[in-house]
């Protein structure tokens, strides 16, 4: 999951952006903050991936944030989310590293997009140790034409096989299963069916829990979240 924090001083937009973000898979929300100080004890003691962040705020405003972060060696990305929609305001933002500049008012589908861009190019750094030219070019100059999802599964991890986990999965639809019945459907070893599952897991396809029964070892249980074809589709024909 990717750890969010919510910076914006305005009640109504920050409400705004938790109930959209809510909507997209993927992302966890540690945080909602109304200025700058009560946001940096968070940020520095807390592993964060990602801030939505406003512009204008009381007090110590979002620049003023984002130089502090990048001064602390913090790893964490930025979407800026703001009314400041002057030239200078949007090349600080991009010389200040920014993943993406969303101007006030905006609808749900360009906010959707910016957070399933954010999310898919972090699946495409995980799962790819080297990355081509044309994979650079899609994530820094043509972002516009990249696919949705990473199209290169994991090391271990086949088309063929995903495509029979896929199809027992769509059978399944809910309810809890394990590691080792999912694997005797598909045919192949629990071993390699943990590579499957935790491959899911990443792209939130599937939940994880641990089971407590009353003698043996925990079991990993598993469900679906969502059966999301558009990601899958990327990786298999389904």
């Amino acid at each position: 999951m990717i750890r969010t924090l919510i910076v914006e001083d305005d009640p109504m937009v920050a409400e705004l952006n938790r109930r959209y973000l809510e909507k997209v898979q993927g992302f966890e929300l540690t945080g909602v903050f109304s200025n700058v100080e009560s946001a940096l004890p968070v940020i520095e003691r807390e592993q964060i991936d990602l801030i939505l962040l406003d512009v204008y705020m009381p007090g110590d405003n979002g620049w003023s944030l984002l130089s502090k972060i990048r001064w602390l060696g913090k790893e964490i990305d930025i979407i800026l989310i703001t009314a400041a929609c002057d030239k200078e305001s949007i090349k600080k933002g991009l010389r200040f590293g920014a993943v993406d500049y969303l101007i006030k008012p905006f609808e749900f589908k360009r906010f959707e997009e910016a957070l399933v861009s954010y999310r898919e190019d972090q699946l495409r750094m995980d799962y790819q140790e080297r990355l081509d030219q044309s994979v650079v070019d899609q994530l820094l100059l043509h972002k516009e034409q990249k696919p949705v999802a990473v199209t290169e599964l994991p090391k271990g991890v086949s088309k063929d096989t995903m495509k029979k986990v896929w199809d027992h999965l769509t059978e399944i639809k809910k309810g809890n299963f394990s590691t080792e019945e999912l694997a005797c459907k598909v045919g192949i070893s629990r071993v390699s069916m943990r590579k499957y599952v935790n491959f899911l897991v990443d792209i939130n396809i599937l939940e994880t829990e641990v089971a407590y029964g009353t003698v043996g070892r925990p079991v990993l249980m598993h469900r679906i979240v969502h059966l999301n074809q558009e990601i899958i589709h990327n990786y298999i024909d389904v």
